[in-house]
């Protein structure tokens, strides 16, 4: 098995190969080498390349890719020598959401109790990693949800403090990739903080009982963690879209020009998804080496494709057009399940200035991974299990399978069945008949 010096951990299938970016998009160069010349050297055909969502842990991503690559050689068609690829990047996961390949139940030990407002300890060193500079400002945000005070100031307090976290400097060469249909900041990080903290635990209160004084202030701090959360999220989007266009575009580039022979597979999960999506568009433009890209409850813009948005003509997605170098289709599989991205993404993505009401926030805002890519002409929709397309957008209905999961992110990490892996390999005519 193809291995990156010192690498204990492994994912069971082979050849395998690892590409590890660090937040800005650059890559580990010894890795990348030990690519370009492991797939010449193994013979591969069909190169499948995955790219994660949020999660804490390298180990994690790779039972993740051993679990969805473990049907794939059966699958495979007789001339076909596949190649698996994992991609590691700097996510993060809250410590109460669930991991792919974990059955729903399984709880981090350290995580808070369901509905505690406060820090666990497991997220807060989370954030200490993905945010290493801004330990004193994680210690306050800490004390705050701790406290979980009445007074309006530490709120606004605690809205400025989420802010400064995941803001970046103008000249920040990522500061832009968070941008899927519009320039700007999202709302969430720019109104009222009280406002937004109501907006978010509204979303959350599935109880449906009316606030007693003493709950209204531990209702309020259960908004603020998740705009946190939201706020850390977006952050992590951003740097999706950077890692994609900056790191993984150039080097399928490079693996281009060494190996013209690779077919390409790009696979992502959740801004995974738009990490590959992204890395389309970083590719030089006369590449022709991806046959496919699934998206797999993608968190970004079902409008990012568009050439032209819904609500203003003259703009279209930041995405608009890329999908046509892909040689062969562009698919999204998506589920109505997924309460990640159907209840909280459309608020989180919401930019500031921007007038749509609560009625039609979803059509604006909403998430690839939930309904599809939208106004695309031409895209087709199937659900899970007819024929795949094999070239153009295709939306698949995934709700079949994608459907497992509780609160705060419904189905969204419940993307390790066998019937995902094979819309991959039909929709890049790697399968066997």
């Amino acid at each position: 098995m193809a291995r990156h010096a010192g690498q204990q951990d492994h994912t069971g299938v082979e050849p395998y190969w690892e590409l590890t970016f660090d937040a800005d998009g650059d890559v580990d160069t010894a890795q990348r080498e030990e690519l370009l010349s492991g797939a010449e050297r193994e013979r591969v055909t069909d190169l499948l390349v995955f790219a994660h969502g949020w999660n804490n842990e390298q180990r994690d991503a790779r039972r993740l890719y051993e679990r969805f690559f473990a049907p794939c050689q059966a699958m495979s068609g007789a001339r076909v020598r596949l190649g698996y690829v994992g991609v590691l990047w700097p996510a993060i996961r809250f410590a109460d959401e669930p991991i792919p390949d974990f059955p729903p139940s399984a709880a981090t030990p350290a995580a808070a109790p369901p509905g505690e407002p406060v820090l666990d300890e497991v997220t807060r060193e989370a954030l200490a990693r993905a945010f290493p500079e801004h330990h004193a400002e994680l210690d306050r945000i800490a004390e705050l949800l701790a406290e979980h005070s009445d007074v309006p100031s530490r709120l606004y307090e605690f809205g400025r403090l989420v802010r400064d976290l995941v803001s970046l400097r103008e000249s920040h060469p990522a500061r832009h990739f968070g941008e899927d249909t519009g320039a700007g900041e999202p709302a969430m990080l720019t109104d009222d903080a009280i406002e937004v903290c109501e907006m978010f635990a509204a979303v959350l209160d599935t109880e449906g009982a009316p606030e007693l004084f003493g709950r209204l202030r531990k209702r309020l701090w259960n908004g603020a963690h998740e705009l946190l959360r939201q706020g850390t999220y977006y952050a992590m989007k951003r740097r999706a879209g950077a890692i994609g266009q900056l790191g993984l575009g150039p080097a399928i580039g490079l693996l281009a020009r060494d190996v013209p022979t690779v077919r390409v597979h790009l696979i992502g999960h959740s801004f995974g998804a738009r990490l590959v999506s992204y890395a389309l568009r970083g590719m030089p433009a006369d590449v022709r080496t991806v046959k496919s890209t699934t998206l797999l409850q993608g968190a970004f813009s079902h409008y990012a494709f568009a050439d032209r948005l819904p609500q203003d003509a003259t703009r279209g997605g930041a995405l608009h057009g890329i999908q046509r170098r892909i040689d062969g289709p562009l698919i999204s599989c998506y589920s109505r399940h997924d309460d990640a991205l159907g209840k909280l993404y459309p608020l989180a993505s919401k930019l500031a200035g921007d007038s749509t009401s609560f009625l039609n926030l979803w059509e604006r805002w909403g998430a690839i991974g939930y309904d599809g890519i939208q106004a695309v002409d031409g895209t087709q929709r199937i659900t899970l299990g007819h024929a795949v397309p094999t070239t153009g957008c295709v939306s698949v209905d995934a709700a079949a399978v994608v459907r497992r999961g509780g609160p705060p992110s419904g189905a969204h990490s419940d993307i390790c069945h066998q019937e995902l892996a094979r819309v991959v390999f039909t929709a890049g005519r790697i399968a066997s008949a």
